[in-house]
């Protein structure tokens, strides 16, 4: 018997966050329906708070720990989105949080987390100098980490997008969700598999960082040496607690190239008139390139989120 969250867990999650979230709306596109040939359902997360689903995940771990667990801070490292969320987490309890990140992070990304107030470490963009300064950072601080998406707390908070999404859209045939470290996918299986195991789970990767699609093949974790891809928030390698989930219960990691990921994020900026970040564009870029069987479907796609360096797009380089 496996001790993932369970679909209890996860309501008593939604309603856990619930004042301290969005519940994000779903929107839909009839020309990039008639271009897909399919009928899509786009939930938004981002226009969730900090700009991302990650503040679901943050939110729940956080509002997890006893009182006097909270008395040092709290510590993680991201890239982006997930620093941001525990730090506007860590405000909402009124506790400190110190946040590493990577010396080549988005500047709007590092601005975010530095105005939720957390204490930004910077390191080199690998997984080692993250994981050797996050532990410098616990050691001097006594904080306790919070994993990006390795932590059945995160997985939980993030598993409710796609319990909102089975509330708001009924008889969906597939849901695709982008996959890095694999919190948002597993947690969106988990749902599926529990409400209605009918639904198709599709995890959407980048080509450049395809260490799930790999994983899956293998049936074994194969990190991502040297990740290669404009989306920057799925850059991350699956962790032991997610993979299994992912490997139970998503049919196919389907990768795709960050050609069509820069189409895709194009696409609904120009159709949808909403922003999205090129990590939320996978999932789309999957049904661009036709690369799942949908045709005539109706699909729910996780937008996963919309914070963007407007300076710096990719359709300008």
């Amino acid at each position: 018997m496996s001790n993932y969250p369970t679909i209890e867990q996860i309501r008593a999650a939604s309603r856990k966050i619930e004042p301290l979230i969005h519940k994000t709306a779903v929107l839909t596109c009839k020309s990039i329906d008639q271009i897909c040939q399919a009928r899509l359902f786009f939930k938004c997360e981002n226009f969730q708070k900090v700009g991302a689903f990650k503040a679901r995940g943050a939110v729940n771990a956080l509002f997890s720990l006893q009182e006097k667990e909270l008395n040092q801070g709290v510590a993680t490292h991201s890239s982006g989105n997930h620093a941001a969320a525990v730090a506007y987490a860590a405000g909402c309890r009124n506790t400190k949080a110190y946040v590493v990140m990577p010396d080549n992070a988005s500047p709007i990304k590092i601005a975010a987390v530095r105005e939720y107030g957390a204490e930004i470490i910077y390191c080199k963009p690998t997984q080692q100098a993250r994981e050797a300064a996050l532990g410098e950072v616990v050691e001097r601080t006594g904080a306790v980490f919070i994993h990006p998406y390795n932590d059945y707390r995160v997985i939980t908070g993030q598993a409710t997008a796609a319990l909102e999404l089975l509330e708001q859209v009924s008889a969906l045939d597939a849901i695709i969700a982008p996959v890095g470290g694999g919190g948002l996918l597993s947690g969106t299986a988990l749902t599926v598999s529990a409400l209605n195991p009918k639904i198709v789970v599709y995890g959407a990767e980048p080509a450049g960082a395809d260490d799930a699609f790999r994983s899956m093949q293998a049936g074994q974790i194969i990190p991502i040496e040297k990740p290669d891809t404009i989306a920057d928030g799925l850059r991350t390698s699956l962790g032991e607690l997610t993979f299994p989930i992912i490997r139970k219960h998503v049919s196919a990691i389907i990768t795709v190239t960050d050609d069509a990921i820069i189409n895709a994020m194009r696409l609904v900026w120009e159709r949808m008139k909403i922003i999205i970040e090129p990590s939320s564009a996978v999932a789309l870029a999957v049904l661009l390139e036709e690369r799942a069987s949908i045709k005539g479907k109706s699909i729910g796609l996780i937008i996963s989120g919309g914070n963007v360096n407007l300076d710096n797009l990719p359709w300008q380089r």
